[in-house]
């Protein structure tokens, strides 16, 4: 009786394992699909100004399309936030509170956006003053960001719908709408710079009909899925003040990241600038690569990201260590054949994007760098996408503060190396955040899910 009720649990613990990678592969796959659209509208682009025979297009629109990305990017914590939050209230099956958290984050993603349209000529003025790229480069990049500052209201509640769907395991209609914004975002471009001959105010133009049209359709997927989840009294849990401060504690530590993540990222590009226009292209280029695999493997870390904030609201440390061994072992495998990927198409690409035969020497020169970027990074993605599941972010602030501020140590004591002392910078930042964060996590598992209430339970 016994060796067939080890059997038995041994089928059974089998069975929870496969639903397990089930369950994972079906938030990140489709996340995956819809991240890896994103970068490559913005590889489009740079063909398409990479054709020009002055290189000095390809660094206005690399500089137009990180700022943004950047700047947005602060406000992450719409998304990364409103997951967090919502998957652990689906993991309590509190109904009230995952409508709730859907209604906050739109509501203050509409009025974060709006400050950012008031006070654009103040952010457009502190950030091209970081960014010392040549006076016509600069021009170009000022004209896209006037325009697409508009669009930061639609921006933000993409970011609150996205991250709601993934809270709650929908994630097919988080991809919907990525792919939609993403399509539309690509054919807007090109007719308007193709076809009008608009340049980079067509790619600006563009983006901001399609985070209009995107956020107008998620809205309406979004409210079927809605009134699924019966409620009734949602609408007074939105300001209810115990929830509004767990939410303004978890954006807070998310934007100080970010913000210090943006930082880094500016400082790589403006000391590119500051090399000249070669180099600035080239390491656009090769950013390209870097981001399109940090999208990608992202797919794997928002998994995670879901999964174990069900956990944590199940108080299940078991499932929270499953999930997080699974995800990240899947998350390896594809940052492997990301790099592979990468070396072996690396120069065909760079030859696609670029006709410039400067550009695309110093470009083949760093690939390695960039090739080589998944493997190293992968690590720092899925223990993001942990502790945002979990909701430690005091903690990710700790980790990112620190690791900023070797990223430029290490910049000083390697300027004389110029652009390869920038490569190995940025290298020893994704480092210091895995190695950073790997230390904080025993403490805080056993904080939150302490193996003694396991032990009480069995």
């Amino acid at each position: 009786m016994a060796r067939l009720l080890g059997t038995s649990q041994l089928s059974n613990q089998t069975k929870s394992q496969k639903s397990l990678y089930k369950a994972v592969l079906a938030i990140a796959f489709p996340i995956m699909l819809s991240n890896i659209s994103t970068p490559l509208i913005g590889v489009v682009d740079t063909a398409i100004v990479g054709q020009l025979p002055n290189p000095a297009h390809i660094g206005a629109v690399a500089i137009s399309a990180m700022f943004f990305s950047f700047l947005f990017w602060g406000f992450g914590f719409l998304r990364m936030g409103t997951t967090s939050l919502t998957s652990q209230a689906l993991g309590a099956e509190n109904k009230d509170e995952i409508r709730a958290n859907l209604a906050r984050a739109l509501l203050i993603g509409l009025g974060l956006g709006g400050v950012l349209v008031v006070f654009s000529k103040l952010i457009s003025f502190i950030g091209f003053g970081l960014i010392e790229a040549s006076p016509f480069v600069e021009s170009l990049a000022k004209t896209y960001f006037e325009i697409r500052i508009w669009s930061a209201p639609a921006t933000f509640i993409n970011y609150a719908l996205v991250g709601w769907f993934i809270g709650i395991g929908q994630a097919r209609k988080a991809l919907f709408i990525q792919i939609t914004l993403n399509l539309l975002n690509a054919g807007l471009d090109w007719y308007f710079v193709v076809k009008v001959g608009l340049g980079v105010e067509g790619v600006a133009i563009g983006t901001l009909l399609a985070e209009i049209i995107a956020a107008t359709i998620g809205l309406f997927v979004a409210r079927s899925t809605f009134e699924n989840f019966s409620s009734s009294r949602s609408t007074s849990t939105i300001w209810d003040i115990s929830r509004l401060k767990q939410l303004f504690s978890v954006s807070k530590d998310i934007v100080i990241r970010s913000l210090a993540l943006m930082l880094v990222f500016i400082w790589f590009t403006s000391q590119g600038a500051l090399s000249g226009d070669v180099i600035l292209a080239a390491n656009a280029i090769l950013m390209h690569f870097v981001t399109t695999t940090a999208y990608l493997l992202d797919g794997f870390a928002i998994a995670s990201e879901s999964l174990i904030g069900r956990a944590m609201g199940r108080s299940d440390r078991k499932g929270f260590l499953k999930v997080a061994k699974i995800s990240t072992a899947w998350g390896f495998g594809v940052a492997i054949l990301s790099t592979l990927i990468i070396f072996s198409t690396g120069p065909y690409l760079i030859h696609l994007l670029t006709i410039d035969p400067s550009v695309r020497f110093q470009a083949n020169k760093f690939l390695p760098w960039a090739a080589t970027a998944p493997i190293i990074a992968v690590w720092c993605y899925q223990l993001d996408g942990i502790f945002l599941g979990a909701a430690w972010t005091a903690d990710m602030v700790k980790s990112m503060i620190f690791s900023t501020f070797l990223f430029f140590i290490t910049w000083w004591t390697l300027t004389p190396l110029e652009n390869l002392g920038l490569w190995i910078s940025l290298y020893v930042h994704f480092c210091a955040r895995a190695g950073s964060l790997a230390y904080f996590f025993p403490k805080l598992l056993n904080r939150d899910l302490p193996l003694t209430k396991i032990l009480v339970k069995n």
